[in-house]
């Protein structure tokens, strides 16, 4: 196979991921505004032909007091990750990247390596020896996603124990998500469980409102995306990067983000950012205030997202990042106990993996993380 790689414009970029069914917003040209600490470049892969067969986004940031970079593809690039020459795609790339004065790459294949169904994760929740996901038999395995690490292990690319833990930007291994193709809306509702139906009831009967906000409502949603920081004792990002998010996703494409609100009796008391990147809509961020919980708007507002989600021709929903800890104690645990009663099913990607294109500058880089 005889693919050449160059740089191309966010044009290009935009065109191809266009003509994608879908693929990670983490690498739409307009996620490098978002993450403007970072220099980006777009890069393309070209065929014999010269056709555009690929794209990735490259985020570079420089390591203190040294012009040099960590180059970081989030969930990218947006290659053929099963072709059997998949080192025709990954060596002109570690060229460039080196060229461009980097010292390591990270990326983060967009490949699905196991799936657990529902009632998978539901038994080995009440399985009292089962503490991790990845203890649950898999109701799917993707057999070549085990060839695609083999051959990224060959080529010498190193895999994080945890997908790249301690690495301030790294995106989830596993996340949650609800299939809509080839589904009838009926049928997702069925796919609830009877705790999660009976809250869709309660949230409709209490009158509870589901409304779509914008750039105007910001205001009102860092109020309550910093009441659950505190509540949940994370680090709330700052106003002024949703406004950012906000502004680029939506030049980029106007329905790329949208804002949802969860009203009861003219207050504002949960809200939720989406993402939509061609079929594949992404719930984002979520914020809900302490108080009326018990009216369930956070269950109202997930169920009006994904009924939007499907009205958009959506073949999945995805409610982001899980813990696999089914470890009832573990403060993470609440998170895939919420999501499964979407009836949805778990999803194991590859992780992140790093090339030291420099190992004593990439090894410095580990024990300046691990410090932070």
């Amino acid at each position: 196979m005889s693919l050449t790689l160059r740089t191309i414009s966010r044009e290009q970029h935009l065109a191809y991921i266009r003509s994608l069914p879908s693929a990670s917003h983490c690498q739409v040209p307009a996620w490098a505004d978002v993450k403007g600490e970072w220099r980006s470049e777009n890069l393309g892969w070209f065929d014999r032909d010269g056709e555009l067969v690929g794209a990735g986004l490259v985020l570079y940031r420089q390591l203190p007091k040294v012009k040099r970079y960590l180059a970081y593809l989030p969930e990218g690039p947006v290659i053929d990750w099963f072709s059997p020459s998949l080192e025709d795609w990954l060596r002109p790339m570690l060229a460039h990247l080196k060229q461009q004065g980097a010292f390591s790459v990270k990326m983060g294949p967009p490949v699905v390596i196991r799936r657990w169904d529902a009632p998978a994760i539901k038994g080995g929740i009440q399985d009292p020896d089962v503490k991790r996901l990845r203890d649950v038999q898999a109701t799917h395995i993707e057999p070549h996603a085990f060839e695609v690490a083999d051959r990224l292990r060959r080529m010498g690319w190193q895999q994080g124990e945890d997908g790249g833990a301690g690495f301030g930007d790294v995106q989830p291994r596993y996340v949650f998500q609800v299939p809509l193709e080839g589904r009838s809306l009926e049928d997702v509702h069925r796919g609830f469980n009877q705790l999660w139906r009976r809250n869709i009831k309660k949230a409709d009967k209490a009158g509870v409102e589901v409304v779509q906000g914008g750039l105007q409502d910001l205001d009102d949603w860092q109020r309550l995306y910093e009441i659950t920081a505190e509540r949940d004792k994370f680090r709330p990002r700052p106003r002024s990067y949703f406004e950012r998010m906000w502004k680029v996703l939506n030049a980029e494409d106007p329905n790329r983000m949208r804002l949802y609100f969860a009203e009861h009796e003219g207050e504002r008391i949960a809200a939720a950012t989406m993402l939509i990147v061609g079929g594949h809509v992404w719930y984002s961020y979520g914020a809900s205030a302490n108080h009326k919980r018990e009216v369930r708007p956070s269950n109202a507002m997930q169920w009006r997202m994904l009924q939007d989600a499907y009205a958009l021709g959506a073949s999945v929903y995805d409610l982001r990042g899980i813990s696999d800890s089914l470890d009832e104690s573990d403060h993470l645990f609440g998170l895939i106990q919420f999501k499964v009663g979407t009836g949805g099913e778990a999803a194991e990607y590859l992780g992140e993996w790093d090339f030291p294109l420099n190992k004593l500058l990439h090894k410095a880089l580990d024990i300046y993380m691990s410090r932070r």
